[in-house]
């Protein structure tokens, strides 16, 4: 049942479905109060990547100190919060646990309702903090490290039918791509902001790797074939004792990625009919991506709506913001709620 009067909602999110500790609290869904995080990218890039088990514990010991900084910053008592908003997944399950469980324990003892966010709707939702005129109908291009999604968003509600996948990635997502390409490369962990670094010095055209189902009339994804292509070519000019061109290896990868992307945006603008379009997810923050796809908005006639770098990546605001949306529209969650390390938008 949708609530009679919401000015001045005040809803905390709560971010923990990989290695960021986030806790956020935002106003009527558009203002954020504060924005919390806690990143572990310097704990777990000696893996050159994340590992779950780690990722858990830190969180286990951050999040009451980041949630308690959201409150502070935002000025705040927990008193005066409407409803408490946290991802319930897609995300690595056991990091997903930590903030779920907080947010449930927070929950019984305040006596606040529980909102369960996906987590690529909260990305979908971070345009809106800062563009207060974007509202549905549009279109949403999500690009992380474990998504690569086109979304038809009709709604904000969290109700079905709000949200439609037109096409999603069929097995590695683009930004998982980033950081394969990248440790093989010797880039280090992140490997996306380490490969947009490098290509800036390469030539997109030097390499010609392979667009996966780009003349395909799917709105699906596919990045397998496209890392296995490159890490062929890397293997074989290294065992040749050929000089190797990083940077137009990784300038031809991302080209590559982000021509694709284009193409299959392109499609689904056009199958909607939609003229406001927006970039979500960590991969978001990508320059050539950003600058690709302001093209994409000029030569289609649509708007483009992108958030700042810092809302790209995964945090709680964006939550809070799609939490807000729930709360209004009267879809609160049981204490019985769960994680999920997959689950369908």
């Amino acid at each position: 049942m949708m609530r009679a009067d919401t000015t001045g909602t005040l809803i905390l999110g709560i971010e923990t479905s990989c290695d960021e500790t986030a806790a956020a609290v935002v106003r009527d869904g558009r203002t954020a109060l504060s924005n919390v995080i806690a990143s572990q990218t310097d704990v777990h890039k000696v893996f050159g990547g994340v590992v779950p088990e780690i990722a858990s514990r830190h969180h286990l010991a951050t999040i009451n100190g980041i949630v308690d900084a959201a409150l502070t910053e935002a000025g705040v008592s927990i008193k005066t919060i409407d409803a408490i908003a946290v991802t319930k997944g897609p995300g690595l399950v056991g990091a997903v646990l930590i903030g779920l469980a907080t947010a449930k324990a927070m929950a019984f003892a305040l006596n606040k309702p529980l909102v369960g966010v996906h987590h690529i709707r909260g990305h979908i939702c971070a345009a809106l903090m800062e563009h207060p005129e974007l509202d549905p109908p549009f279109l949403a291009l999500v690009v992380s490290g474990g998504h690569t999604s086109l979304v038809d968003v009709r709604g904000l509600s969290g109700e079905p039918g709000t949200m439609t996948v037109l096409g999603g990635t069929r097995d590695d997502a683009a930004g998982e791509a980033y950081d394969k390409v990248a440790r093989v490369l010797g880039l280090g962990y992140p490997g996306g902001p380490k490969v947009d670094a490098l290509a800036k010095g390469g030539d997109p055209a030097a390499i010609a790797f392979k667009r996966a189902m780009l003349d395909d009339d799917s709105l699906d994804f596919s990045f397998s074939g496209l890392k296995t292509g490159v890490l062929n070519y890397i293997n074989t000019e290294r065992q040749a004792n050929a000089p190797l061109n990083e940077a137009d290896v990784a300038a031809s990868f991302q080209e590559a990625v982000i021509d694709v992307l284009a193409s299959k945006t392109r499609k689904a603008l056009a199958l909607t009919g939609h003229k406001k379009l927006a970039l979500a997810g960590g991969v978001a923050a990508n320059t050539a991506l950003r600058a690709r796809m302001k093209s994409v908005a000029e030569q289609t006639g649509v708007r483009l709506f992108i958030p700042t770098p810092p809302l790209c990546t995964d945090n709680a605001a964006m939550i809070a913001c799609a939490g807000h949306y729930q709360y209004v529209a009267g879809l609160t969650d049981s204490l019985a709620l769960d994680a999920h390390a997959t689950l369908p938008l």
